[in-house]
């Protein structure tokens, strides 16, 4: 079964401040659109990213789709609509620490792995809507 990748690179620049780069990277054999609140080039210490499936957008970006819809627009605002697998992370907790999860708590549409690409750090993977299973 393929999967949405999200990969994690996390540098280390002094002993308080990290800097994260996450990449998207579908691994399914069909379209998944990225989504993350807050949007891509905003600094933040959380965040949620998910997939999208069956979209269909105009040139002015209205539209919709099948799970983790945004309000019918592209550049999601706000949370995405049910059924959605979320990757969430939170740095520079107290500690000093960094987490990072995969929720099936608004359910499950796609595949997910949510792996560092450095350190010393072991993903996770959600790869069937264990919800579905009870």
């Amino acid at each position: 079964m393929m999967n949405l990748i999200i990969l994690i690179s996390l540098t280390l620049f002094s002993t308080t401040i990290h800097a994260a780069t996450f990449e998207v990277v579908n691994r399914c054999s069909y379209t998944v659109w990225a989504a993350a609140i807050p949007g891509g080039g905003k600094r933040t210490t959380m965040a949620r990213v998910w997939g999208r499936t069956n979209c269909n957008f105009d040139g002015n970006g209205q539209g919709q789709c099948a799970t983790g819809d945004c309000n019918r627009v592209l550049e999601c605002r706000g949370w995405g609509s049910p059924p959605n697998t979320l990757a969430e992370y939170a740095l520079n907790q107290p500690n000093n620490l960094d987490y990072l999860d995969i929720s099936l708590v608004d359910g499950f549409n796609i595949p997910m792995d949510f792996s560092p690409s450095t350190g010393r750090c072991r993903g996770i993977r959600c790869s069937a809507d264990i919800n579905g299973q009870y």
